[in-house]
């Protein structure tokens, strides 16, 4: 008998994998202030691309890499990007199945919300901008996130909990924005933090805030130890933001308990 949760999660891998596309193609045409309407085209020939070259991940491969019609080179970052989405999606399901239509809700809010974040590290990571559109998104679906489960379960300290956690990760980041003098972060790294103290609410944006700066700080001081980057140069923030958002929201729990244990073993 096949078990339908599994049925589901396979499903909104697939269904991940096809908003990868998407997000590959909405990132070039937001780069390059396109429409994202429209044909997908080769970003070298400008060629139109055939239904049978889009198929997420499995076109890649079968084309090795390359465009079919000027024989260069296609990014990784489709592929990768893809992957990550439908990773994504099918953990997200995996470790939250949505119980009646509220959860379905949720989930939709949720999925919603990462495709945002994988954007917003994939465009930062390039180009060293998060984004206002993206970011600004994000911070609406994670209000109505948190106001739909605030009042469908009763709980409406859930949300003036996530909106004092909103502003004290906006003031945190703030501070450092304008003691560096834009130096140490950018103001989009400001808005993220917005967004995270709203998502995650508390204590669990803590949690992501310690994750992304000594993720940052480790990372950092290898790329400069290999020579990949030097002691001057900027070394995007987002990522770290959105690498400890995932981290945080599928095993801060986990993060959390352990650290307690620790606290109390000492």
């Amino acid at each position: 008998m096949i078990d339908f949760n599994f049925l589901i999660s396979v499903t909104l891998f697939l269904f991940g994998l096809a908003v990868g596309s998407f997000l590959n193609c909405y990132l070039y045409r937001l780069k390059e202030g396109l429409t994202i309407k429209g044909n997908s085209f080769c970003p070298r020939c400008k060629h139109k691309i055939g239904p049978e070259d889009l198929v997420p991940v499995f076109s890649y491969l079968a084309l090795r890499g390359r465009c079919r019609h000027c024989k260069k080179k296609i990014s990784i970052q489709y592929p990768i990007v893809e992957l990550l989405t439908g990773i994504v999606f099918f953990l997200t399901f995996s470790f939250y199945g949505p119980v009646g239509l509220s959860g379905y809700l949720f989930l939709a809010l949720i999925l919603f919300i990462f495709s945002c974040l994988i954007a917003i590290l994939v465009y930062d990571l390039k180009y060293y901008i998060i984004p206002n559109q993206l970011i600004y998104s994000a911070m609406g679906a994670s209000l109505l996130l948190v106001a739909f489960y605030s009042f469908t379960s009763g709980d409406h300290y859930t949300l003036l909990l996530h909106l004092a956690s909103a502003a004290i990760s906006f003031l945190f980041f703030f501070s450092i924005y304008w003691l560096t003098k834009e130096k140490g972060i950018g103001f989009g790294d400001v808005r993220y933090a917005f967004f995270l103290g709203l998502f995650l609410g508390f204590p669990d944006f803590l949690v992501a805030l310690f994750l992304s700066f000594t993720g940052g700080a480790i990372i950092g001081v290898i790329l400069i130890a290999i020579g990949v980057k030097g002691r001057k140069e900027m070394i995007p923030f987002g990522p770290f933001l959105v690498a400890a958002t995932f981290v945080t929201f599928f095993l801060g729990d986990l993060i959390i308990d352990w650290y307690i244990n620790l606290a109390l073993t000492l």
